[in-house]
């Protein structure tokens, strides 16, 4: 098995292909190793000191280090982390997988958030995705979006500049409703 890594926008985070599918459907983060519990794959890479989350998506697994912790020192031993898991056969997440996307909304501006998922879906998402990343649709409220943002995406030095230049500037061009986009934290 060879698994590729990747650098992300992130300096932080480091995307690690292996050359499998990771999850048939959606999302999955794990900001801490508390919420590894349901993931033998995210456990095993949590068991590795440094680590600080872990993000699962079709075919990636993104990783964040701790401050003050160097990826030469720990980058073996996640990958070895992740081959040992692909070669022990256990499920990437135990039991049903709660797929990771974005809230439900309800009131009178329904099509307004659809139309923000939709965009959020083919025009967001799979670019975050090449990075690393997801952002997800957390609110709306009085034009102002409230997303989520995970992986890679998740305290990257340039995540401010692609929610405002870029996500709201997308949003707001065809979406007249939406004034503004902000951050919730995970």
């Amino acid at each position: 098995m060879f698994i590729q890594t990747e650098s992300t926008p992130n300096p932080a985070t480091l995307k690690f292909l292996p050359g499998q599918t990771v999850l048939e459907m959606g999302t999955a983060d794990f900001p801490t190793a508390e919420a590894a519990e349901t993931s033998p794959l995210a456990r095993r890479i949590f068991a590795v000191s440094g680590v600080a989350a872990v993000f699962f998506g079709a075919d990636f697994v993104t990783v964040t280090k701790t401050d003050g912790t160097e990826w030469d020192h720990i980058k073996p031993a996640i990958l070895g982390a992740v081959m040992e898991h692909y070669q022990s056969g256990q499920p990437v997440i135990e039991g049903q997988q709660a797929a990771s996307g974005h809230k439900d909304h309800e009131g009178e501006d329904g099509p307004v958030v659809d139309q923000i998922k939709e965009l959020l879906d083919t025009r967001v998402r799979p670019a975050v995705a090449q990075d690393g990343g997801d952002i997800t649709f957390h609110g709306f409220d009085r034009g102002v979006v409230y997303l989520q943002m995970q992986g890679a995406c998740a305290g990257c030095p340039s995540s401010t500049m692609t929610l405002k230049m870029g996500i709201e500037n997308l949003l707001r061009h065809y979406i007249p409703e939406v004034i503004e986009v902000r951050p919730v934290a995970a």
